[in-house]
């Protein structure tokens, strides 16, 4: 076969490199999985029940579960959950229906203050907040929105955190041409690009966002994802020393840490209580170990250039190295830092 018939998006080299392959079935210390969506897992009592048993296999002593809405569903997945004490929390939603009705502030902090009284330990936001949500003009609804406040405000009241999940990678915001190191993730989903004149740049998400921050500095922040930004650890670290009540979840991110295993670790050990695991869930249909085992890997192993695709999903064509991070710092990623946002039960 000519080589030079060979489509990029069909490339895919076996390497020849032979490396030390690890393997870690449990986690050092338990662990809490902060960032997971278990959609329709809760109804399911046999599902359930089994997917506590591949926690207990892989030493996660609780996950997160993001899908929480408001409401009577809520509520009833909460109660779904309630044969595991202690091994499942569920954060809320907003109904962002009716956003223009000026009533809506009012009716949505009513509705947050509901979701914590049947059982939800969070807020979720998901990136709809600046690139999905629109107003009655057409317009996206900036994240910075003065409509939120009182929201962001109540929450910091409450003692809940907000997870936030603003823009996406870099690459999702840079033209889809030979030069876009995502290339290959890209082609198989195009709805992905926000490379496009009707979005917001990503920079202009990140700014209204780090504005939210400062104008609540009594409400706790998780920003999904290393903050939308690791890619770039050195700006990630400068907002984390102006915003005293941000933190960071690592979740669906292997890719772009391990691949700067130096300096993730540096970073992780800086900033170790400010960093909460998390995995985003398992989108290749991996059996549930596979995806935290590999986690454990790169987290407590030197390992050399491994695929962690199956950690979450392929997510750029290059493979990672273990930070092996010391025991103080596994405690804190793996279990503290939740439970000082969210308290135990």
């Amino acid at each position: 076969m000519d080589p030079r018939e060979i489509s990029v998006l069909d490339y895919d080299p076996r390497p020849q490199l032979v490396t030390k392959v690890t393997e870690v079935d449990k986690a050092k210390f338990p662990a809490i999985d902060g960032h997971n969506h278990l959609r329709r897992l809760a109804k399911d009592p046999k599902a359930i029940a089994d997917y506590v048993e591949a926690m207990d296999e892989c030493n996660v002593e609780a996950v997160v579960d993001l899908d929480g809405g408001w409401g009577e569903a809520l509520e009833e997945k909460v109660k779904a959950y309630s044969p595991y004490p202690g091994r499942f929390y569920v954060f809320c939603h907003i109904d962002w229906e009716g956003i223009d009705e000026p009533d809506w502030p009012d009716q949505t902090v009513a509705q947050l203050e509901d979701s914590v009284r049947r059982g939800a330990r969070g807020l979720k936001i998901f990136k709809e907040l600046g690139l999905g949500v629109k107003t009655k003009d057409g317009k996206y609804l900036p994240i910075d929105t003065p409509k939120l406040d009182p929201v962001w405000a109540r929450c910091g009241e409450l003692g809940i955190p907000v997870l936030m999940h603003t823009a996406d990678p870099t690459a999702f915001f840079t033209p889809l041409d030979k030069h876009n190191e995502r290339l290959k993730e890209l082609a198989d989903h195009p709805e992905w690009l926000f490379m496009k004149e009707e979005y917001p740049t990503k920079a202009e998400l990140l700014e209204q966002r780090n504005r939210v921050l400062a104008r609540h500095p009594g409400t706790q922040f998780i920003a999904a994802h290393m903050a939308s930004m690791p890619e770039n650890l050195a700006l990630l670290q400068q907002w984390l020393d102006q915003f005293p009540n941000l933190y960071v979840d690592c979740s669906a991110r292997l890719s772009e840490l391990g691949r700067q295993p130096y300096t993730a670790r540096e970073f992780f050990i800086k900033n170790a209580d400010r960093i909460l695991f998390g995995t985003d869930g398992n989108a290749m249909g991996q059996p549930l170990e596979r995806m935290y085992r590999l986690h454990w890997r790169f987290f407590e192993t030197y390992d050399e250039y491994f695929d962690i695709a199956d950690s979450h999903k392929f997510q750029g064509d290059w493979r990672v190295f273990g930070i092996n991070l010391p025991e103080d710092v596994l405690k804190q990623l793996y279990r503290d830092n939740f439970f000082k946002l969210v308290g135990e039960d």
